[in-house]
């Protein structure tokens, strides 16, 4: 189609230009993922931060739309676009999207976040994707300490250090960090595993804390626990077969860890004295 045609689609409304050089149908401009591919197309950049990681499925659709570019680029201003000149910029390509390797995008949206420019919201982005990105084995601690060195001045280079060791050590989301900071430590408190196995009669379940030599398992129950009648189903047969094994299960609510994790804190003590009472020679 020749340019003239073009413009007069265009000044007819028929099709909509986003950025130079890059035109869209208008309703298919409601949809994020066109935003993002226009944003491609007239930057000629790769999609990084919270972009990159929208398209590996670890954040929500927002805007504005961040794409990368080589440092020796002028970086062009339009609105709901965000453009970053960066030295080095290497890029994978998910469908028809150029975006940076899964390791860059985790660290490039954290330093965002919790830089001058960040947000709560981002921050809670950021990290619910390095939890997801660790916990489901998409991406190994090793890659993403690496990939740090790399940015020496990275915004909250201590916090990602200490949440990728907790999700090493086990955590396997922000309950269960809030649980081992504010419950599972402190004073009186036995030593405790988490993501400990133990093999029942129909599966194998991995237990949220566990005190082992006392065969105490500890349940961090998040605010979504027990929507429906068939997951009450599945955890109360969980706990059956663990309490045939000889376990006691201790279930906190999501709002009783956030409320009274002294309180918490001090029953998961106590049973533990009771349970060494039992088992102590007589």
């Amino acid at each position: 189609m020749d340019r003239h045609t073009v413009g007069e689609w265009v000044r007819a409304g028929r099709l909509l230009r986003p950025h130079p050089g890059v035109v869209a149908l208008p309703h298919s401009l409601d949809r994020w993922r066109t935003r993002a591919l226009a944003a491609v197309l007239a930057t000629g950049g790769t999609l990084t931060h919270t972009s990159a990681l929208t398209v590996w499925r670890l954040s929500p659709e927002t805007d504005p739309v961040h794409v990368s570019i080589p440092a020796r680029r002028r970086a062009p201003r339009r609105p709901g676009l965000v453009v970053h000149r960066v030295r080095e910029l290497t890029t994978d390509r998910l469908g028809p999207y150029p975006v940076t390797d899964l390791p860059r995008s985790l660290v490039d949206a954290w330093g965002m976040a919790h830089g001058t420019a960040g947000a709560a919201r981002l921050v809670e982005v950021s990290r619910g994707a390095v939890i997801a990105a660790l916990r489901e084995r998409r991406v190994r601690p090793a890659q993403l300490r690496a990939e740090m060195v790399g940015h020496p001045a990275l915004p909250g280079r201590g916090g990602l250090s200490e949440l990728i060791r907790l999700v090493e050590n086990g955590c396997q989301s922000e309950l269960e960090i809030w649980g081992v900071r504010e419950v599972l430590r402190g004073p009186g408190m036995p030593r405790v595993v988490q993501q400990h196995p133990v093999v029942l009669p129909f599966a194998t379940v991995h237990l949220d804390a566990a005190v082992p030599e006392l065969k105490i398992a500890i349940e961090l129950d998040g605010a979504a626990f027990h929507g429906s009648a068939e997951a009450r189903e599945r955890d109360t047969r969980r706990d059956v077969a663990l309490a045939a094994l000889g376990w006691v299960v201790l279930r906190f609510s999501y709002r009783r860890l956030r409320t009274d994790p002294a309180g918490c804190r001090a029953e998961v003590i106590a049973v533990c004295a009771a349970r060494r009472a039992l088992v102590a020679p007589r």
